[in-house]
């Protein structure tokens, strides 16, 4: 070997010491890597399936109380309100200095996804308007876009890619996660207590304070604050995690200062978020008796044919469809090293709901178990497929991209 040929080794991951080491680096570090977070999510989902399929201790563990509420209600209500407070911190990080600041750059992208979001929502509609058995409740489930899958594909097939096209499915990923949070507060929001939402209100007010007035390294009346927001939201009826994205969106940031609160308390969530509060949700959720009756029962009944139908083609023709009216009618265009083919390949990709979707699917029939198990029977095979789907068009993206640079 020459002399002058340096050697790679492989860094060795540790759970604490100093991460400044090249040789070494620490757990927090590693599931802040997109892909990382994608693939717990997909494990906890498969093992949710196994043990939901091998007897009934998988219902009753999720339905073992723990103070107020139950496991399965902790995940969805409690511990994901986490996960949408990492959203909103990265929404407003992106509505101060990222791709959202200047809505005119990013219109393609915010229209794709306005798009992506309605044409699955209206090929749900239409089916369930024509078949007999059709229920209108589901409309809002094949809306969503998982963030964390959908980043994970693009980072493990999408090396060649163009790095601009990341932005653009963040962008799209984040205006369609908007459109999910604002379904959520306002769709499903039953039996308003006024007072409960005037204190979760008021908590937020008193986060926007200390904000304003830099004391927003006091984690000792943050942590608290927060946590008396979230039972105020969730006691007035509003799905409590609205109140994780209303903390974020209120957390002060700012293009010249390095380190800022959202900066540090993403850095401090962000792994606890992809390390153990999606994948506990997806173990809790994910978990539907598969047979091949119930296979069968999401291609012949109507509410899960159409989240099939939504995520799998709805997605593809709304966003590829809405980036080429944007495209083709304004001034707006793509960046110069995103061709269409990218563009469909990130469409594809967005057909990946689960988490949200997920979500979606139970406040929308929280009265139907069994049409719950459908839906979600139907988010799961459609979040698949979606999945290989876009791993094969941005493989062959990518491959195309290797020999132009060849």
């Amino acid at each position: 070997m020459p002399q002058d040929q340096p050697t790679r080794t492989r860094r060795r991951v540790v759970l604490f010491g100093a991460t400044d080491n090249q040789d070494q680096i620490a757990i927090a570090d590693v599931l802040r890597m997109e892909t990382v977070g994608g693939v717990l999510m997909l494990a906890a989902a498969v093992v949710a399936v196994i043990w939901a399929n091998v007897g009934s201790s998988y219902e009753d563990f999720r339905h073992i109380y723990l103070g107020p509420l139950n496991i399965q209600h902790w995940a969805a209500d409690g511990l994901l309100t986490i996960f949408f407070f990492v959203a909103g911190l990265e929404l407003k990080r992106e509505f101060v200095a990222g791709s959202l600041r200047k809505p005119s750059a990013a219109l393609v992208p915010i229209v794709a996804a306005l798009c992506g979001m309605v044409v699955p929502a209206g090929i749900y509609l239409l089916l369930n308007l024509g078949l007999p058995d059709g229920d209108l409740r589901g409309w809002a489930v094949p809306m969503a876009t998982d963030i964390a899958f959908a980043l994970a594909i693009l980072g493990l097939v999408g090396g060649r890619l163009p790095t601009s096209l990341r932005a653009f499915l963040l962008t799209l990923a984040i205006v369609d996660d908007l459109g999910a949070i604002a379904v959520i507060a306002v769709v499903f929001t039953t039996d308003l207590a006024l007072g409960w939402l005037v204190g979760a209100l008021a908590c937020a007010a008193v986060w926007f304070l200390l904000q304003r007035k830099r004391l927003d390294t006091w984690w000792w009346v943050q942590v608290p604050l927060f946590v008396l927001c979230w039972w105020c939201m969730y006691s007035s009826g509003v799905h409590a995690t609205i109140a994780g994205v209303l903390l974020g969106l209120l957390t002060r940031t700012s293009p010249e200062e390095s380190n800022d609160p959202v900066d540090r308390w993403e850095h401090f969530w962000r792994p606890v978020s992809a390390g153990f509060v999606v994948p506990f949700f997806a173990l809790m959720s994910a978990g539907v008796v598969v047979s091949v009756q119930a296979v069968s029962e999401v291609f012949t009944q109507a509410v899960p044919l159409g989240i099939m139908l939504g995520l799998v083609v709805g997605k593809v023709v709304g966003v590829s469809g809405g980036a080429w009216l944007t495209a083709r009618f304004t001034r707006a265009e793509l960046a110069p090293d995103i061709r269409w083919g990218d563009v469909v390949g990130v469409s594809v990709v967005a057909g990946v709901g689960f988490t949200v979707a997920l979500l979606v699917a139970e406040l929308a029939f929280a009265d139907a178990p069994e049409v719950i198990e459908h839906a979600k029977t139907a988010v799961l095979l459609a979040s698949v497929l979606a999945a290989l789907i876009a791993v094969v068009v941005l493989a062959l993206r990518n491959r195309s991209a290797i020999r132009r640079q060849a």
